[in-house]
C-alpha cells in the first residue's frame, strides 16, 4: 500500500488549493471576462474603446498570476524535498513577489477606467472594491518579500554554521 507520509499532508493540501485556485481562474478568465466585456461594449457605445482596454489589462493579469502558482508549486515542492531553505527557494519567493507585484500594477493601470464607470453607474462603492482589487496582491508581495528574507537570512545563519563547525 502506498501511503504519504504525514510530514507532506499540508503541502499537498496546499498544492490542492493552487490546482483549485488556478482552474477556478482560468474558468473566471474563459467565462467571466468575455461576459464582462460584452456587458460593457453594449451599454456605452461611446466608451468601447475604453472598455477595450481595460479588458485587455484585465486579461494580462492572469499572466503573472499563473506565473506565480507555479513558483508557489517549485516552492512547494522544494519543502517536501526537505530543501526549503535553499537557493531555489528565494528565486521562487522573489519570482512570487515580481509576479504579485505585476498583477498591482495592472490593476492600478486600470482604476481610472474603473472610476469612468463607477461615475456611469453611479457607484460609489466601486472604487473602493477596485482598490481592494489592487492592493490584494500587494499584500501577497510584501508577505513574499518578508518570507524571502527570512529564508535568506536562515540560508546565511546555516551557511555561517557550517563554516563554524
Amino acid at each position: 500500500m502506498n501511503h504519504v507520509p504525514i510530514k507532506r499532508v499540508p503541502t499537498l493540501i496546499l498544492k490542492a488549493v493552487i490546482v483549485v485556485t488556478g482552474a477556478l481562474v482560468l474558468v473566471l478568465c474563459a467565462l467571466l471576462f468575455p461576459q464582462i466585456y460584452l456587458s460593457l461594449q453594449g451599454a456605452s457605445p461611446e466608451l468601447a474603446p475604453v472598455a477595450t482596454l481595460a479588458m485587455i489589462a484585465f486579461f494580462l493579469t492572469p499572466i503573472p498570476f499563473f506565473f506565480g502558482l507555479y513558483q508557489g508549486m517549485k516552492l512547494l515542492h522544494s519543502i517536501d524535498q526537505n530543501n526549503a531553505f535553499s537557493e531555489s527557494s528565494v528565486i521562487a519567493l522573489k519570482r512570487i513577489q515580481y509576479g504579485a507585484g505585476a498583477m498591482s500594477l495592472l490593476y492600478a493601470a486600470c482604476m481610472p477606467f474603473v472610476f469612468v464607470f463607477a461615475e456611469i453607474d453611479d457607484a460609489p462603492g466601486t472604487i473602493l472594491i477596485g482598490s481592494a482589487v489592487v492592493l490584494a496582491p500587494v499584500i501577497v508581495a510584501t508577505f513574499a518579500g518578508v518570507l524571502q528574507k527570512l529564508f535568506r537570512n536562515a540560508i546565511d545563519m546555516k551557511l555561517e554554521n557550517e563554516f563554524t563547525i
